[in-house]
């Protein structure tokens, strides 16, 4: 199977669904992760906190935004090395967006038709009225591309018409493990990242420039993940809203369901402890 994610920003892949693509890495899925903007403005930590500083490292204060752009793009393919991320594609726009654009929409349709994966993840766009976030027009932008590349035709485009076949949208943040609470709005596919949390927290440690490792790493994964672990009955679990409705033969039961001890289960997942096995350096 061949995964691609479309984010906004370089550390969102990682962030969001690295333990997912820890997995699919290790069972031989192909993973191309495509960033549509260069991240340089978004948690420019250590930039911003050294200029506050009266004895600041002048190579951090006059760092130019060339330097600020590469070096967001190094963390980014380490952290790729550690999760299994095989193929990185940067589109290099300013990460200051707030519309979708014909050009980017027509960029990721093109990526889209070049590497046809089977399945993207992507962001939850968590208010598509609110303009202001990346995150949001990442996705709206990657939706209008799978039209787009779904309608390439060889004789007028010179490449053929690619259907992806499911879309996963992470980062809904909405905690309920039924489909009555909320009306329907929740995540209803969790994925058990507890065997690969160390690659993640070791993925996201590669993003010192942001403020990401070490403490945070710890902390988001313990609080996100941990939290939609304890849903899924599980340590750990990293959460996905599908966009379409999947057909099956018959009806589904998963392993987890068929193992699960409702009566138990949570003190098994409580003996993981994030902060105690992955301890900062």
């Amino acid at each position: 199977m061949r995964v691609m994610t479309v984010y906004a920003h370089p550390a969102d892949t990682i962030t969001n669904c690295g333990g997912t693509l820890a997995l699919h890495a290790d069972a031989g899925d192909e993973i191309v992760a495509v960033i549509l903007t260069h991240g340089g403005r978004i948690h420019p930590n250590v930039y911003a906190e050294e200029a506050r500083k009266e004895d600041a490292d002048s190579s951090l204060v006059a760092a130019d935004r060339a330097e600020i752009i590469e070096n967001k793009k190094g963390e980014l393919r380490r952290a790729a090395e550690i999760i299994g991320i095989g193929t990185i594609e940067f589109l290099d726009h300013d990460d200051a967006i707030s519309v979708v654009r014909e050009d980017m929409v027509d960029q990721v349709a093109e990526l889209i038709a070049k590497h046809r994966p089977d399945v993207i993840i992507a962001d939850y766009p968590q208010n598509p009225a609110v303009t202001n976030s990346a995150h949001t027009i990442a996705t709206m932008t990657l939706i209008a591309a799978l039209d787009r590349a779904a309608q390439f035709l060889k004789n007028l485009d010179g490449k053929e018409e690619v259907n992806v076949k499911q879309v996963f949208l992470g980062g809904l943040p909405v905690l309920t493990n039924d489909a009555l609470s909320t009306y329907g709005v929740r995540n209803d596919l969790l994925i058990d990242i507890t065997s690969v949390v160390g690659r993640k927290i070791a993925a996201m440690d590669c993003f010192a420039s942001q403020g990401y490792g070490g403490p945070f790493a710890r902390k988001l994964i313990e609080a996100s993940n941990g939290e939609f672990g304890r849903w899924a009955g599980v340590a750990l679990a990293e959460p996905y809203v599908r966009f379409r409705s999947e057909t099956r033969s018959l009806l589904p039961v998963t392993d987890y369901a068929e193992a699960a001890d409702p009566l138990t289960r949570h003190v098994s997942y409580s003996q993981f402890d994030v902060r105690r096995a992955f301890p900062v350096a």
